[in-house]
């Protein structure tokens, strides 16, 4: 379907989450085009979390018009900061480009705010695509919180056309400032659920094998963590409950790396745990043969995970999935008992007892569940709704 105007998404740099989405909105007839601020996810360079020099193997450029304009920050090395990304092009070609559905990924950078705060005076309609889950933004407090939910009620978002929400709490972070449900588009943070479907028809032959070359034998149960080790993530909770299972066929594997790795092969060793693979970065084309052999997933995040796009990927391969109440996805994407649990963040015991529970009554957790779920967590749903905005 032809829409209307052109649809620029405003993003930090290209992400192998949205990237296929983009081509799969041009795919439809979605005239979909990226401005991004920086390269360096393209370049490759060391990932500050991960710890290694990570440059993704799935085509990040292939499919959608973009462009990539100059960063004059004095700080692009810090990118997670507001003056990180300092793009003036940016800010010229929004009063030069013809009227257009701008999206903006969050406000957290001197480009993208002033991006907000500047799109209505030429005409665009203006739309924000934040992650903010309300469960978490009430666990902030103090003055910088104040002054902050000051300027979002009464500068930025009266500038905002359509707040696209991803899930329910972010929904909810909105509603908190008296957002109109008119000015609400469901826009779900989704992974390639086609490449994803694809994969996992590919490889349901291949566990003895794949099992066998990561070192687990045929009978072994999986639980999986797929993230950074960072502290955010709390990758030492999993590795703390799993040790308190008394399942001996179980093994932990631990997809990632990151700066906390010498603490958790310190808690493995202090513990003498000996079915846990630890397998470093593991790339977008090797990651399907994870889920492909795991028995359940498990997401443990705090405040920070403002989403977990890899419980989408684990449930596109109809995995059970156990996570934590405040990773942002909960909400959505967990019906306790049905296709899994959610835990109380950083309760081990409460983890452990969830992982028992899925694996010692795995035939009670329905697989189809989760893939059916996580269907309207997906590009056709971006595709369906986006277009609201661009009539």
């Amino acid at each position: 379907m032809q829409t209307s105007k052109d649809i620029i998404f405003i993003n930090s740099h290209p992400i192998q989450y949205f990237a296929p989405m983009y081509k799969y909105l041009n795919e439809e007839g979605i005239r979909t085009k990226v401005w991004y601020c920086s390269d360096f996810s393209i370049r490759g360079v060391q990932d500050r979390e991960f710890g290694v020099k990570v440059k993704w193997d799935i085509p990040l450029l292939e499919g959608y018009e973009y462009r990539f304009f100059r960063n004059y920050s004095p700080k692009k090395s810090e990118l997670g900061s507001f003056w990180g990304l300092i793009n003036l092009g940016i800010l010229w070609n929004l009063f030069t480009a013809p009227r257009s559905v701008i999206v903006v990924h969050g406000w957290n950078y001197f480009t993208h705010f002033f991006v907000l705060l500047l799109g209505k005076l030429r005409g665009h309609t203006v739309c924000l695509r934040c992650e903010m889950p309300f469960s978490q933004e009430l666990l902030k407090k103090g003055l910088k919180q104040r002054i902050k939910q000051a300027g979002l009620k009464y500068i930025l978002f009266p500038r905002v056309d359509f707040f696209l929400y991803i899930g329910t709490q972010n929904r909810m972070f909105y509603e908190s400032y008296g957002i109109a449900p008119g000015q609400l588009i469901f826009c779900p943070y989704s992974v390639d659920n086609r490449r994803f479907r694809n994969e996992f028809e590919k490889l349901k032959g291949d566990k003895t094998l794949i099992k066998s070359k990561i070192g687990v034998p045929a009978d072994g149960k999986i639980i999986l963590y797929s993230g950074k080790y960072v502290s955010k993530k709390r990758p030492l909770d999993v590795i703390e409950a799993f040790s308190r299972l008394s399942l001996p066929s179980t093994w932990l594997i631990m997809v990632g790396e990151g700066e906390l790795r010498p603490e958790m092969e310190r808690m493995i060793k202090e513990n003498g745990l000996k079915n846990v693979v630890l397998t470093g970065f593991i790339n977008q084309s090797a990651i399907s043969e994870y889920y492909s052999i795991s028995d359940v997933f498990v997401m443990s995040s705090e405040a920070g995970e403002t989403w977990g796009l890899s419980v989408n990927e684990a449930m596109s391969f109809g995995l059970p999935v156990i996570v934590s109440d405040l990773t942002g996805c909960s909400s959505d994407l967990v019906q306790n008992g049905q296709n899994g649990y959610i835990f109380r963040t950083g309760d081990v015991n409460d983890l452990k007892d969830k992982l028992e529970q899925v694996l010692l009554n795995q035939r009670s957790f329905h697989r189809e569940i989760s893939r059916e779920l996580i269907e309207k967590y997906s590009y056709q749903s971006v595709a369906a709704n986006i277009q609201l905005a661009a009539v």
